[in-house]
């Protein structure tokens, strides 16, 4: 058997007690946007994944605090989640059905892109393709009409087909599929659990010494 990496991915839901010390010992770690996750969910933080368009991404760039945290700084790279030229593509639909959402479909991939660059980090774009991909997996579990998966799920179908190698070992935490009302959160539970019914990635578990035992 293959050993390879264990790849953490942490959202910005609630994180396991006693996770932290699992969290930091893993190869890689992802997190997401203001990486709210550090604290209880540890403290290494080696890809800062965004969401790039809307008013997430304007919060993120427009002050300091977000470039100035510490995860950030700790990173080495940073994910631009959103393909430019897909949400490019939802903006006239989006602008009948959702009005509301007029800036969501904003693109600030450059800003992130210059902030990487300044920095002397990877920037990196998650590919049109790995949403194409994953929405069509998401219709098997009939999601009822959404704007956009979440940006969590986008990353971890990313990782899944795109990313990881052979013998890795994808292990989520912080995900409890809840949240804005547009993200098929129902859907995206399931698609997870498909995933790790098929052994491809798993679940934290809540205590870490069980945990690290099923990870030997």
């Amino acid at each position: 058997m293959l050993l390879g990496r264990r790849v953490m991915i942490v959202g910005n839901g609630e994180v396991p007690e006693g996770a932290a010390a699992t969290i930091d010992a893993a190869d890689l770690v992802v997190r997401f946007n203001d990486c709210r996750s550090v604290g209880r969910g540890g403290a290494r933080t080696d890809i800062v994944a965004v969401c790039n368009t809307g008013r997430p991404a304007l919060a993120m760039l427009g002050g300091g605090r977000w470039k100035t945290s510490e995860p950030v700084r700790q990173a080495r790279e940073i994910w631009s989640v959103r393909s430019a030229a897909k949400f490019a593509a939802m903006r006239a639909a989006l602008a009948k059905t959702h009005p509301d959402l007029d800036d969501f479909c904003d693109d600030y991939t450059a800003g992130f892109e210059a902030f990487a660059r300044a920095t002397g980090r990877r920037h990196r774009v998650v590919p049109i393709e790995a949403h194409e991909r994953l929405e069509q997996d998401l219709a098997r579990f009939a999601p009822p009409p959404y704007v956009a998966p979440s940006s969590g799920l986008v990353v971890i179908a990313d990782i899944l087909s795109d990313v990881a190698s052979a013998g890795d070992e994808i292990v989520l935490a912080g995900f409890g599929h809840s949240g804005w009302e547009w993200h098929p959160f129902a859907a995206e539970r399931r698609y997870v659990d498909a995933h790790a019914a098929a052994c491809r990635l798993r679940r934290l578990n809540p205590l870490p010494s069980s945990d690290l035992s099923q990870g030997a």
